[in-house]
């Protein structure tokens, strides 16, 4: 894992200035990645394409393996509200956490989370997060809050549209507290 970590680091960090795109977080996860990124020349096909073969090349070479790296071509959800990028958010912050793998989100080490409290060398180039990050300790409060049940179900399930698209279901269209306290 660390050593795909500084791969994913060096080819999201090249793309980010290659392609003018912004990275808003990041978690690598022993399967698979979560990405939520902006990009205002709408090329994220050559993003990804450029991202996901130099990390293949590189996790292929290092490992010794000869088969393909990913699973398959990755898959992406265009955001277009705030509610709903807090709700991508969390949910790509909570995925370790959800996973087992820590007990809180700043704890897990493959994730751009660390790096913008501070409490470990940031190695991405992550848009600054000043809505989330002026208010720290609510935010790491609302990220380590457990989700209520159905919700978690209803984001995943949003996250594999074109376009996110929550539910109908009137606690997932209400904003959180965290959201109410920052706007």
């Amino acid at each position: 894992m660390p050593v795909v970590w500084e791969l994913c680091s060096k080819f999201l960090n090249s793309s980010s200035i290659v392609y003018k795109f912004q990275i808003h977080a990041f978690v690598l996860m022993s399967n698979h990645f979560h990405l939520l990124a902006s990009t205002p020349d709408a090329n994220l096909p050559q993003i990804m394409r450029h991202f996901m073969t130099e990390t293949s090349r590189g996790i292929t070479r290092l490992s010794g393996r000869i088969n393909q790296t990913y699973g398959g071509p990755y898959h992406s959800s265009l955001i277009l509200s705030e509610h709903h990028f807090f709700h991508a958010y969390k949910y790509l912050y909570r995925n370790p956490i959800e996973a087992g793998l820590a007990e809180r989100v700043e704890d897990y080490p493959y994730s751009t989370l660390p790096g913008l409290l501070g409490s470990s060398p940031l190695s991405i180039l992550v848009r600054e997060d000043n809505a989330l990050m002026e208010h720290s300790e609510r935010t790491l409060t609302w990220l380590n809050s457990a989700y209520r049940p159905g919700h978690r179900e209803a984001i995943s399930r949003a996250l594999r549209r074109t376009v996110f698209q929550l539910p109908r279901d009137r606690d997932l269209r209400r904003p959180s507290l965290l959201e109410l306290e920052l706007s």
